[in-house]
């Protein structure tokens, strides 16, 4: 009895771990008339990719298009600047070059200013100090009960 039970969860174990199969070959079908499925710049509509790839899977393969359109950008679309293009930014400031024989605006006043910082002067201590150094007077008669908390 013990021994069919184990044969019994071992085969179950063991059927769900080959349920996802050897990732074989899978046919793309677009979820919307109209809309392509892009995989790495490949219009892989209706055609047949393979490989085992995507986010359930742990690790990324280039999967293989077999039927796929090239639909490749000579410019890409990254929404950002590179002036390494050679296009203008879509947006921001327009620069533009003022010409050279131009009227040039009076200059600037000069203007300066200036920090430092030093350490304080140390007091010099004579040679032979006086005998007697005169401590200051405290107040011993001070007592707290003569001033009162205030109430809350």
């Amino acid at each position: 009895m013990r021994a069919g039970v184990a044969l019994a969860v071992l085969i179950a174990m063991n059927s769900t771990a080959f349920a996802g199969g050897a990732g074989g070959f899978d046919i793309v079908i677009p979820g919307r008339p109209g809309v392509p499925i892009i995989i790495n710049g490949i219009d892989a509509s209706y055609a047949v990719v393979e490989g085992q790839w995507g986010l359930g899977k742990g690790e990324q393969v280039q999967p293989t298009i077999y039927g796929g359109r090239y639909i490749g950008d000579p410019v890409p679309n990254v929404g950002r600047y590179y002036p390494s293009l050679g296009h203008a930014p879509g947006y921001g400031r327009r620069e533009i070059e003022p010409p050279a024989n131009r009227r040039l605006p009076q200059p600037a006043e000069s203007y300066q200013q200036s920090w430092s910082a030093q350490s304080t002067p140390q007091l010099e201590i004579p040679a032979n100090p006086p005998p007697v150094i005169l401590a200051p007077q405290i107040n011993d008669d001070w007592n707290p009960h003569r001033y009162p908390r205030p109430r809350r």
